[in-house]
Order: C-alpha cells, then sequence, then structure tokens
C-alpha cells in the first residue's frame, strides 16, 4: 500500500514535525522515502542576482540534510531533490513521477517568501492531486514512533472515497496494532432542511441512524480478509451543528482519544447532499492529530 513515500518540506517547524512522522510511517511500511523542496518561483522572480537566487537553492539543501539526519536516527537513506516551480504543483508532479503512494506534509508551513500557510499549498494539494495526503499539525502531541497509533478513525458516509479511506485505515492499524474506529455522522440539521417548518420526526431520525448503521456495517464487512483481527469498534452519532458533519468527528476524536484519522477527500451527507472536501477541510483546521486523506482506492 505504501511503497514509497514523499516528505515535502519547506523548512518549517512543523514541516520537520511532519517529516518525522512520515518516517515512522514508512518504517511501519518498510517504505522507500524521498524528500522533496520547493523554490518558490515567486521567490526567485523577486531576486536581483545570480548570488541571491543560489542563497535560495542552497536553503533548500539546508533543509534537506536536516530531513537527512532525522532519517539517519532511524537508520534509513532517503532520496532529497531541490526543484523550483509552483509548490503544490511540483509537488503534485514529482510525486506522480515518481509513483508515490502518498505525500506528507505540515498542516501549516512557509513558502519562500516566510507567508504562513493554512489553506494554501496543502490545500490546493488535496483539491489537485490523486495522491493520498498525510497532513501533520504542529499541535501533534505524540511522541514519533509507530507505536504511537493506538485508535485510528476512519469516518464513512458509505461513498466510494470513504470505502478506500477505510481500506488505508485498516492497512495502518493492522501496521501498527492501533484500534479501529468506524464511525458515521448523522447530518441533523442537513436532514432538517428537507422540511419546511418543525423538527424531525423521530421515524426519519430512526432511519437515518439504521441507515448510519448500515453504513459503518458495510465498511468493515468490505474490509480486506488480512484485517479480520483488527479491534474494531463502530459508531453512529447525531450531530446537530450549522457546520455538518465535522464537528461530530472532532468531538468524538477527542472523546475516543484518536491520534489519526483517515477519511475520503470528497463524499456525501446522509441525505445525499454531495460534499466537495468541506468535511475534510474543517476536520483538518480543527482536530490536533494528523488526518489522511484519501481520494483514490489504493
Amino acid at each position: 500500500m505504501f511503497d514509497r513515500i514523499l516528505l515535502a518540506v519547506d523548512g518549517s517547524d512543523e514541516a520537520r514535525h511532519a517529516a518525522a512522522r512520515g518516517l515512522d510511517l514508512a518504517e511501519a511500511f518498510e517504505a522507500t522515502v524521498d524528500a522533496l523542496f520547493v523554490v518558490d518561483d515567486s521567490a526567485l522572480r523577486l531576486t536581483r542576482s545570480s548570488g541571491e537566487r543560489e542563497r535560495l537553492r542552497e536553503r533548500g539543501d539546508e533543509v534537506l540534510a536536516d530531513v537527512e539526519s532525522l532519517a539517519a536516527e532511524r537508520d534509513r537513506s532517503i532520496t532529497t531533490t531541490v526543484v523550483e516551480g509552483a509548490p503544490a504543483t511540483a509537488i503534485g508532479e514529482y510525486a506522480t513521477e515518481n509513483a508515490a503512494d502518498a505525500i506528507v506534509v505540515g498542516r501549516q508551513g512557509m513558502t519562500g517568501l516566510g507567508k504562513r500557510l493554512l489553506g494554501g499549498v496543502t490545500e490546493r494539494l488535496l483539491r489537485g492531486c490523486n495522491v493520498p495526503v498525510f497532513v501533520v499539525p504542529a499541535d501533534d502531541d505524540l511522541t514519533t514512533g509507530e507505536e504511537d497509533y493506538e485508535t485510528v478513525l476512519v469516518p464513512t458516509d458509505g461513498s466510494d472515497p470513504a470505502a478506500a479511506a477505510a481500506d488505508y485505515g485498516s492497512a495502518i492499524a493492522g501496521r501498527t496494532g492501533a484500534a479501529l474506529h468506524v464511525l458515521n455522522v448523522v447530518d441533523v440539521q442537513a436532514a432538517g432542511g428537507l422540511f419546511s417548518a418543525g423538527g424531525l420526526e423521530s421515524e426519519f431520525l430512526e432511519r437515518l441512524e439504521a441507515r448510519g448503521h448500515e453504513i459503518v456495517d458495510d465498511a468493515v464487512a468490505d474490509l480486506d480478509a488480512e484485517q479480520s483481527t483488527l479491534d474494531v469498534t463502530t459508531a453512529v452519532e447525531r450531530i446537530s451543528s450549522h457546520q455538518g458533519v465535522a464537528p461530530g468527528i472532532r468531538e468524538y476524536a477527542e472523546e475516543n482519544a484518536v491520534d489519526l484519522v483517515v477519511m475520503g477527500s470528497r463524499g456525501r451527507s446522509t441525505v445525499g447532499r454531495q460534499l466537495l472536501g468541506s468535511v475534510a477541510s474543517t476536520v483538518l483546521r480543527t482536530v490536533s492529530v494528523p488526518v489522511l486523506v484519501v481520494s483514490r482506492a489504493p
């Protein structure tokens, strides 16, 4: 599943922490590792001499040397590369050309100009790249090491991307010995929009919850046979937030001490409304643990 992992680094502390997390993931799957630094072409356009341009490239070499040191601490060798271009585009192209199975990034980082990012490079990667993206926040308080993943959460809505995410989540849980939680969130607010006035009828809510149980049971039944020994917990939770199902995922993660969330980049709500990554995007901004966002089947 993870044979080759790409660490996209930019010199920020968060990217360094993400790289350490990526190296741990690679160790769990015995994957090869590439580390990539992109010299932002917007920074290059502001240079006034060849010396200034060379210093930007040298900065990339320094950042990659630090990642090599992190790898050496784990007795691993990695391939390092400096390229020029628009960061998200260059990272996606490198991942595709080199058959990477996952891209590891910090949730926030820096451009070559020192500008803080939240929805910048990471957001563009999630929208435009078919390679799974492993997003690590700065406030991830786990110490590095694959044994730290004790609980992996897979939110599911029954969509194909969610099914793909379940495969990745179960594989990680299997390799790290973590418990696997499969969650469906019933979006009461969205369902309520179907009614012109008043609350939902209890019978309708019960049908929504019953459908949620079918979804999580189907997700577990579809797991690979080799994952049959996993410690699996299924749950269906109601949420009435105007922000959709993301707060329900965050609350469940907090209440159950989840260490990693694995989810699809696109899906549907419990009433069939299509989502363009809005749930994943909100979860990424609000949870304090790494999130693996999956856009295709393994």
